[in-house]
């Protein structure tokens, strides 16, 4: 049993009022610990400290220096690297590989890839003609942007959330987490190397709880939080854009997604079986930048349909840590009972099951923890539930198409732009298909392949803004314009 508290002004401390919520384990659905229960006094406290770093020692401290001790945060995270991934583990029951080869790896990567963009990325200086003709200098200023709420997902805790907090920290500002109420450790987690590598008290805040009417929406509201950036879904997505029009704020959001896989029939047969079985259902199908919409050419959908389901049909279940491992539970029984309605969705609307649909059979020590097959579906309408709206799960509706011109009416025709995964040999088609999809991101022959220099963020409903690289500054920094007359 553990207790994950709130972390404030560098201390962890319970909420005001001492309400605690459960934390349950996806994997087996017994309870790990309780954890402290946001208020609006907690959220007053976790912000008036963070704002008093910004105008105190954190205020003060040299670029370099700053840089420094970023670096020093993620030598922090890989030095307690068994810890981080433990935590992982726990909290989201993902298979060990993903979480210690992926997910908490680029969480360290975070701190150190953007304090170097921070060092590295000059600002704009321009010489102009006066009247007089002395001239004058005008040079930008990076500023801080001040106070920064990050409310992080649940499907790739430290990832997602240190994606924000590095670049946050990074430009010199002071940030409140409010990490999911279904993963508090790793946010907590950090919040231990923060104090131990000297970052100064008030700096990093985190605060648990919930979102209406709870932490997260008291976080959002706050009057003192200069800027929000928010990964999660479209609809607490536009909840969070209505707060932050009080007082004009800057959003940065990644919202949801129903991403399209395209393959055509010269790809790379085996690569692209594995990489749209890696797209559709790694993480257990919860990754925004899943593939549940599948578009196979005619020539290869028979073969392509029956590789995939073989696949799926391979996978293995268990504890993260068990050997061989490579499928994990949702992220609880209540996520499971959605994901499970549009299963049913499916076939009450004609779809033709390929495979699973439903509840994979478990050994009795895990029988109550929230797992899922993973599930494939041919023959439904574009109209169709499934095929329409974000899931985010282990499933995808894949159907046979004809041409380019098919193919991208298709791919188009829905109210999400996050990412589009291509697979052909075709330099000519991959180039043209990468430029006709609406989606933040096009990948051509791989998935989720990131340098984190580059723009990152959705078109449609998926977003709003980008992040990544320079982009990042741009979002947590004000530019200033200094004028000097020579």
């Amino acid at each position: 049993m553990q207790t994950f508290n709130h972390f404030i002004d560098g201390r962890f401390q319970p909420a005001s009022n001492g309400r605690t919520f459960e934390k349950r384990s996806p994997t087996d659905n017994q309870l790990m610990g309780q954890v402290a229960e946001g208020t609006q006094a907690d959220i007053d406290a976790a912000v008036g400290a963070a704002r008093e770093a910004l105008h105190g020692d954190w205020g003060r401290i040299a670029v370099d220096r700053r840089i420094a001790m970023m670096h020093a945060v993620a030598d922090g995270i890989t030095r307690r690297f068994d810890d981080f991934v433990a935590a992982e583990e726990a909290d989201t029951g993902q298979p060990h590989h993903v979480i210690a080869h992926a997910f908490v790896p680029r969480g360290a990567a975070n701190f150190k890839i953007f304090a170097d963009i921070v060092k590295n990325v000059p600002a704009e200086s321009f010489v102009m003609d006066t009247p007089d003709g002395a001239g004058a200098l005008n040079y930008a200023l990076r500023k801080p942007k001040g106070v920064i709420a990050v409310i992080s997902p649940w499907n790739a805790p430290l990832l997602l959330m240190t994606w924000k907090v590095g670049p946050a920290l990074a430009c010199g500002n002071t940030v409140v987490v409010k990490p999911s109420e279904e993963t508090p450790a790793t946010a907590t987690l950090l919040g231990e190397v923060m104090n131990e590598v000297g970052v100064p008290k008030g700096v990093y805040n985190v605060v648990h709880g919930f979102g209406p009417d709870a932490a997260g929406e008291f976080l959002t509201r706050h009057e003192d939080v200069d800027a929000i950036t928010f990964t999660g879904e479209t609809a607490t997505g536009t909840a969070i854009m209505k707060a932050a029009a009080d007082g004009i704020r800057d959003v940065s959001f990644e919202l949801g997604g129903k991403n399209a896989g395209i393959v055509f029939a010269d790809c790379d047969f085996d690569a692209t079986v594995e990489g749209i079985f890696r797209s559709a259902f790694m993480n257990t199908g919860q990754v925004c930048l899943g593939t549940e919409r599948v578009y196979v050419e005619r020539a290869i959908f028979d073969r392509f349909v029956a590789a995939l389901k073989a696949r799926c049909e391979g996978v293995t279940y268990g504890r993260p840590s068990d050997l061989g491992v490579n499928f994990g539970p949702l992220i609880s029984q209540v996520h499971r009972r959605k994901v499970l309605s549009y299963y049913g969705k499916a076939m009450a609307e004609g779809a033709t099951l390929i495979t699973g649909g439903g509840v994979p059979d478990m050994p009795a020590e895990l029988a109550g923890g929230s797992w899922i097959q993973p599930t494939i579906w041919t023959g439904l309408p574009e109209t169709a539930s499934v095929v329409r709206e974000e899931i985010f799960g282990p499933c995808c509706h894949v159907r046979a198409f004809d041409g380019e011109e098919e193919v991208v009416r298709l791919a188009n025709a829905n109210r999400y732009g996050l990412s589009t995964t291509i697979w052909t040999e075709n330099l000519k088609r991959a180039h043209r298909m990468a430029a006709a999809i609406d989606a933040g991101i096009a990948w051509v022959n791989s998935w989720f392949l990131r340098d984190l220099r580059t723009p990152f963020g959705g078109s449609k409903q998926s977003g709003i803004g980008r992040e990544g690289g320079v982009h990042s500054l741009e979002f947590y920094t004000e530019m200033r314009n200094v004028c000097i007359k020579l």
